[in-house]
C-alpha cells in the first residue's frame, strides 16, 4: 500500500504523526488478515511497533505486510514501513510492526482459517519466530486477566 503524506498528516516541524503510520499499519494489516482468511478479521493487538526514523510531509508511505504466523483462528502479519522521497526516488525503512488479528464468523466467533503454505527456508523461520511471539503474547494476556 502507498499513501502521499500530506500537511495534516504532520506536526508543524513537518514529521508525520506516530498515529497516522498506526493508523495505515492497521488498515494494510487489515486487508492482508481478510485476504488471507476469507472472512472477516479484527485486530487483537500491535506489538513491536517501532519508529526507527521519521516520515515528512510530501514523502509516499509505503507499507509492506507479509502473514507470519497462522494459528487456529488467529494470525499475525508483519509489517515494514518505508517513506519514499517522491524528488529523490529513494526509499528509507521507517519502521516496522506486527499485528495480530482474530478472524470472525458471521455470528462475531473466532471461525477458523486456512493454513500458512511455507514454501521457503524465509516462511518457515517466520512462522517459528511468529509462532514465539504468539507464546509470549497468549503467557502476558494470561498474566492480566483480572480475578
Amino acid at each position: 500500500m502507498i499513501v502521499r503524506m500530506f500537511p495534516t498528516d504532520a506536526n508543524p516541524a513537518g514529521n508525520v504523526f506516530g498515529g497516522v503510520i498506526l493508523r495505515n499499519i492497521d488498515s494494510v494489516a487489515g486487508l492482508v488478515a481478510q485476504r488471507h482468511c476469507r472472512t472477516n478479521a479484527v485486530t487483537v493487538s500491535m506489538d513491536k511497533v517501532t519508529f526507527l526514523k521519521p516520515v515528512y510531509v510530501g514523502n509516499a508511505l509505503v507499507l509492506n505486510a507479509r502473514v507470519n504466523y497462522v494459528h487456529k483462528s488467529s494470525l499475525e502479519i508483519e509489517i515494514k514501513v518505508e517513506a519514499e522521497d517522491m524528488e529523490k526516488g529513494t526509499r528509507n525503512i521507517t519502521g516496522t510492526a506486527f499485528v495480530t488479528f482474530v478472524a470472525l464468523d458471521k455470528n462475531g466467533k473466532p471461525t477458523p482459517i486456512p493454513k500458512l503454505k511455507l514454501e521457503t527456508e524465509e516462511d518457515k523461520q517466520k512462522f517459528e519466530e511468529g509462532r514465539i511471539r504468539m507464546e509470549k503474547r497468549i503467557q502476558e494476556r494470561n498474566k492480566e486477566k483480572l480475578p
